[in-house]
């Protein structure tokens, strides 16, 4: 998407430097990225202490042997 946008030079500059990039629409990009993952890093330990997780790993390691046991018993009837 093209925009037309005032961004102060001394701003942009830095940017560029702590991306590496010459380019300004990478140095944006990359800044615009970063600024999400954090926000949805920020929203994500918000909810610490909020949701309860059951620990399904008994369950899912039976599951998983079960799985293994018939691929075994497949491969062993061909």
């Amino acid at each position: 998407m093209r925009a037309t946008l005032n961004i102060p030079d001394n701003l942009l500059l830095e940017v560029q430097q702590m991306t590496g990039t010459q380019s300004k629409t990478k140095a944006i990009v990359m800044a615009m990225e970063e600024f999400v993952k954090r926000k949805k890093r920020a929203r994500l330990l918000a909810l610490k202490g909020h949701i309860v997780l059951d620990d399904m790993t008994p369950e899912l390691e039976a599951m998983e042997l079960q799985e293994a046991k018939a691929d075994e018993r497949r491969w062993r009837d061909r």
